[in-house]
């Protein structure tokens, strides 16, 4: 009598949790796939990323790419690996954990506006992150985190990292916008500044302030520096609240 397959004996559904076949084209590794995916992410997004684009420009065939790569999905979860790589997370026995945790925000942001794809994939659900990089920042976080003190490391950095995520997320949008439009930030906020301060005109709450006016046509990127810093200031600030006394 045959039995039937339980839901425990179904494979995990992640690239991780199989073994890499072996290559029969030696020219077309899966290194080389996933590079040139990134690329194309970088430059395009996740919706004109398939496996039919990415064969053109690699040359090979989609049967080819799924030798390497079996789903889109799997591509996805070997391309966020990749880029976790460039993210920096300062070691434990840093002496100053706000210090060190500031570190490690302001390095996920920088590698977010250079793949402007990672937040939006990373908060999607359904992927199994187990790559071997990412495993190794998610460690790094925890005993950053730990040895701060904190007794639930894990809550700790699931609210730092949605500030990080959420607020990336939104500057690569601009950052995108800004680009599509082929002008410089500060000439397209200059150029839409005149109808942002019309709007707010009779709303004496919302009228937007001379410095932040002159700072956002003139030096944007410090600005973004700015409210990024503060709004993860004031999230450490009650994480702290939340540490043992002693």
């Amino acid at each position: 009598m045959s039995r039937s397959r339980t839901t425990d004996s179904k494979p995990i559904p992640s690239v991780w949790a199989r073994e890499q076949r072996r290559a029969d084209q030696p020219a077309l590794s899966r290194d080389a796939i996933v590079r040139e995916a990134i690329a194309m992410l970088d430059a395009d997004g996740v919706e004109a990323l398939s496996m039919r684009k990415l064969g053109a420009r690699l040359n090979a065939g989609a049967t080819s790419l799924y030798r390497h790569v079996a789903t889109k999905d799997e591509l996805m979860e070997l391309a966020v690996d990749e880029v976790t790589a460039e993210v920096h997370v300062p070691p434990a026995d840093r002496p100053d954990w706000r210090e060190a945790v500031t570190e490690a925000a302001q390095s996920f942001r920088r590698t977010a506006l250079r793949h402007p794809w990672l937040p939006l994939v990373l908060g999607q659900a359904g992927l199994a992150y187990l790559g071997p990089n990412y495993m190794n920042f998610s460690e790094r976080l925890a005993a950053l985190f730990t040895a701060a003190g904190f007794p639930e490391p894990s809550r700790a950095i699931e609210t730092v990292f949605s500030y990080v995520m959420g607020m990336s997320s939104a500057e690569a949008a601009w950052l995108t916008t800004v680009a599509r439009s082929g002008e410089t930030e500060a000439d397209l906020i200059a150029r839409l500044m005149p109808a942002a301060q019309r709007a707010a005109a009779g709303h004496s709450h919302l009228a937007i302030p001379h410095a932040e006016v002159e700072e956002a046509t003139t030096d944007p990127a410090a600005l973004r520096d700015m409210k990024f810093a503060y709004g993860l200031d004031v999230v450490l600030d009650g994480l702290a609240l939340r540490l043992p006394k002693g």
